[in-house]
């Protein structure tokens, strides 16, 4: 452990997302904190918790998150090191210059670089994820690792609690390496050749294809819990979203299989299960039109419900969409008609 030292070494931290409040406890631990740049309203400090801790700590918070704001409180501030976790732009070599960055990833580096990566190590069925803390270069994610440590997957982890065991040992380690960074160690250089990339996933994105195979719609599921939008599907071509679920332990076998479809209501229980195209899911929580998670069994009530988008039910709809033209239409009609007598 290098000692503390929270009269010399300033820092400026960088944190939008869920990371950044076990970030400020890890640095305010060894360093003075100059200031924490965060997208919220400015109104909204007593609901969020990171600026909450900051008001507790006498630091200053910043809502301006665009690369000019961050600019000028550079200038301005004159950090001795800027760190950033949880941040969804890439800072251009002007900002760069001239001091140091440190960058906390929840990946393990070089594979997963960019964004969403531990819902899609989950999604991908990767046996974990791992926290990488390295030096911030123009290259994305690809500067030289300080600390890096891997987080199992569990069978029935969630990504919420993958986030907690992630910012708890960002907690634990980010202070120290910011400052055996800051004492001279530059860390180790990442192997390029073994990079990988991932995009940016959208609410689309988590449309559940019930014909694939239920432990990748399991992971599908567990991957986008809360705080993250659900797993989507239809049901009558509504949509709903799956909040969790279970596998099914040696499940009937299905010779006429439709995946989708709901073959067991338990509603002393609240679970459905439901097709899949290799087995069973077994479904536990729902949600309809933001009305927050329900039993499934609630919603999903019979065994000839059939979820997903299917080419019926959207002919339903849009039948039931031109009826309602129709009568608008003949009412408008009917209106013009009177007005002219």
């Amino acid at each position: 452990m290098i000692p503390s030292d929270r009269s010399g070494t300033g820092v400026l931290l960088i944190g939008c997302g869920p990371t950044a409040h076990s970030a400020l406890d890890s640095l305010a631990e060894r360093f003075p904190v100059l200031g924490v740049v965060r997208d919220l309203d400015r109104g909204d400090t007593d609901g969020d918790p990171v600026r909450r801790r900051a008001a507790e700590l006498g630091i200053s918070v910043t809502a301006d998150t665009s690369i000019t704001g961050i600019e000028r409180l550079i200038t301005r501030a004159r950090p001795t090191c800027v760190v950033v976790s949880s941040y969804n732009r890439i800072l251009p070599p002007r900002v760069l210059a001239g001091r140091r960055f440190v960058n906390v990833h929840y990946a393990p580096l070089p594979r997963y670089r960019g964004r969403a990566t531990v819902s899609w190590a989950m999604i991908n069925a990767e046996p974990g994820t791992a926290i990488s803390i390295h030096v911030l270069t123009p290259d994305l994610d690809g500067g030289n690792i300080l600390f890096q440590q891997g987080v199992p997957f569990e069978s029935e982890d969630t990504i919420t609690k993958i986030y907690n065991r992630l910012n708890t040992l960002q907690r634990l380690h980010l202070g120290d390496a910011v400052a055996r960074h800051l004492a001279g160690d530059d860390g180790r250089p990442q192997d390029g050749s073994q990079a990988t990339y991932t995009c940016s996933r959208l609410p689309q994105d988590g449309e559940i294809v019930w014909s694939q195979p239920t432990r990748r719609i399991h992971d599908l599921i567990r991957a986008l819990a809360a705080p993250y939008p659900g797993g989507l599907t239809f049901l009558g071509g509504l949509p709903i979203r799956v909040w969790r679920a279970d596998l099914v332990p040696n499940p009937p076998r299905y010779e006429g299989r439709v995946p989708g479809r709901v073959v067991n209501v338990a509603r002393q229980h609240g679970w459905v299960d439901v097709l899949t195209g290799d087995g069973v899911l077994r479904v536990h929580e729902v949600e309809v039109a933001g009305d927050g998670p329900r039993p499934a069994a609630e919603v999903i009530t019979s065994v000839r419900c059939t979820l997903g988008l299917h080419a019926f039910d959207l002919l339903d709809r849009i039948r039931a969409l031109e009826a309602a033209v129709a009568e608008l239409s003949r009412v408008g009609g009917r209106a013009l008609s009177t007005q002219a007598v």
